[in-house]
């Protein structure tokens, strides 16, 4: 009974063709290594981020264990790791500044609602649009964040309430352990994968660090991480419109950064492990899990590109690698606080400057040779925006340009093949697509001075895309009528016939139309769109 219960729970949380759990005592192993890992990685992102939103540490973690968990148990992507992240740590500073932290609790708990719906919706579907360069730039982008974020840790307090960069011995002591720590990293598979790379590489930086009382800064330098379980707790706001004024903004910025983010990293995840589909299920996952968090006085998350590289890289593919390194950080706070703060940065910082390595698309150097120019702008583009600004700026942007340079591109398709028909009629054979950017190409193919009485537009190699392309066909028509001429339109698909049947615009001998052919000839009413003005 328990074991078909067990079954049944991890069908109903896991994506199909996805193993929710290891099946092998072996696996199991290396989840909870990989999970470990994760943790350990996780302490001072987490620690940074809440010093970003200007929040006390415990939320920042907080908010990692729950999201973490949340997510990993119903997410869309076993493998993947969600937490508190930094893209959405520099939109919160400003909300925490100017109305207070509880502020930022109801912000979270909207949301996680607004993340929600959006599952409900299925909108995370819409991540299929986002074009490959542009998943290029985001993943060059974010590695450069990551990179540019581990520098902040070779910046040391300088007795004065600020922070200085790290200078002589201590400088080289602390670029020696980082190059220690990255020689592991890259040693160790070659010896034996028994262990993750990044924990061992963690471990033995860490022991010779306390063994030999090397001073460096370690993780209690940030700041302590001792604390208890987090508590439920209602946001203490008023409820009234004027405090929805104030969080709704934040929360669907917060919601499509998130979001964004998640996708993409569940699609980059989806690529190394080889699995598709999940989005409508991440979507609400991360929705459930910021809820949560708002309540127990976390400062919400998304997916972590970076952790989610550790924790593929180090083997963890099911969901108990992430479920392990949510449990593991939580034990870090209630139990080994002092052990956890004893690790030096410089090994966690080697950690991540080898997941920097692995992120970045290198090849994409490569590609910018040779993939179309629009292609390599949209790359560097969408790299550029997301280091100077945040994520979803980005992704937009990319998507806007691409979407633009698309349509251009399709918009010079349009032309056409002239022929006389047997009745002396002038036969148009449109080629390419007739939408918003090819209206005026259209317009310019026609000499409806120079036709005959008789013309015919042949739709058997085009589409009629949209209302301006159904204005366009009114306008050319009103033009040939002017001129007591007959404009037919011949060969239209079943879907295009059913845009210009819908519109008003198709004239038909019979007074209905229930066997539609596609060779059927129509003629056109004008006036439908008041001549396109």
């Amino acid at each position: 009974m328990t074991r078909s219960a067990l079954a049944a729970f991890a069908a109903a949380v896991s994506p199909a063709h996805a193993p929710a759990f290891p099946t092998s005592a072996s696996q199991v192993k290396t989840e909870l290594l990989s999970g470990l890992t994760v943790a350990l990685a996780l302490v001072p992102e987490a620690v940074a981020f809440a010093f970003v939103a200007d929040v006390h540490p415990l939320i920042g973690l907080y908010a990692a264990f729950i999201v973490g968990l949340v997510t990993a148990l119903i997410g869309g992507r076993p493998g993947m790791i969600s937490g508190a992240t930094g893209a959405l740590a520099v939109v919160m500073v400003s909300l925490v500044a100017a109305h207070g932290v509880e502020y930022l609790f109801a912000t979270v708990v909207l949301m996680g609602l607004i993340q929600i719906a959006a599952g409900v919706l299925k909108l995370g579907k819409f991540i299929r649009l986002v074009p490959h360069p542009v998943m290029l730039g985001f993943v060059n982008g974010l590695a450069i964040v990551i990179g540019l974020a581990q520098l902040e840790q070779f910046r040391v307090p300088d007795g004065a309430g600020g922070h200085h960069w790290m200078t002589g011995w201590p400088l080289v002591t602390m670029l020696a352990l980082v190059a220690a720590t990255m020689a592991i990293i890259w040693v160790m598979p070659r010896i034996t994968r028994a262990i993750p790379a990044p924990l061992a590489g963690i471990g033995i930086i860490a022991a010779l660090v306390i063994g030999f009382g090397i001073e460096v800064p370690r993780v209690g330098d940030l700041a302590s991480i001792k604390g208890g379980l987090p508590v439920f707790h209602v946001p203490s706001v008023p409820l009234s419109f004027e405090t929805l004024k104030i969080i709704l903004p934040y929360s669907v910025i917060l919601a499509a950064i998130g979001l964004i983010e998640s996708l993409l990293t569940l699609n980059l995840v989806g690529e190394i492990t080889g699995k598709r589909g999940g989005a409508s299920q991440e979507c609400v996952a991360q929705g459930v899990a910021n809820t949560v968090t708002g309540f127990f006085g976390g400062m919400g998350g998304c997916a972590m590109i970076g952790q989610s590289m550790i924790n593929v890289s180090s083997g963890g593919r099911t969901r108990l690698a992430a479920v392990a390194a949510a449990l593991f950080l939580l034990s870090f706070i209630l139990f080994a606080s002092p052990l956890i703060e004893q690790i030096p940065l410089a090994a966690l910082v080697g950690v991540m400057f080898m997941v920097v390595i692995g992120t970045f698309a290198w090849q994409s150097f490569r590609v910018l040779r040779k993939v179309p120019r629009v292609d390599a702008v949209v790359i560097v583009l969408v790299t550029a925006i997301t280091v100077a600004t945040d994520l979803a700026t980005a992704v937009v942007a990319g998507v806007i340009v691409s979407a633009l340079a698309y349509a251009w591109q399709n918009a010079r398709r349009i032309h056409a093949r002239i022929e006389t028909g047997e009745d002396g009629a002038k036969v148009y054979r449109i080629e390419g697509p007739l939408f918003f950017g090819s209206t005026d190409g259209f317009a310019e193919l026609f000499t409806p001075e120079a036709d005959p009485a008789r013309v015919i537009v042949d739709f058997a190699e085009s589409r009629v895309a949209d209302q301006s392309a159904l204005a366009a066909i009114e306008t050319l028509a009103a033009r040939y009528e002017a001129l007591g001429k007959v404009l037919t339109l011949r060969h239209l698909s079943r879907d295009c016939h059913r845009l210009l049947n819908r519109a008003g615009q198709l004239m038909v001998d019979s007074a209905d139309d229930p066997d539609y052919g596609i060779a059927v000839d129509y003629g056109v009413r004008t006036g439908t769109f008041g001549g396109a003005h």
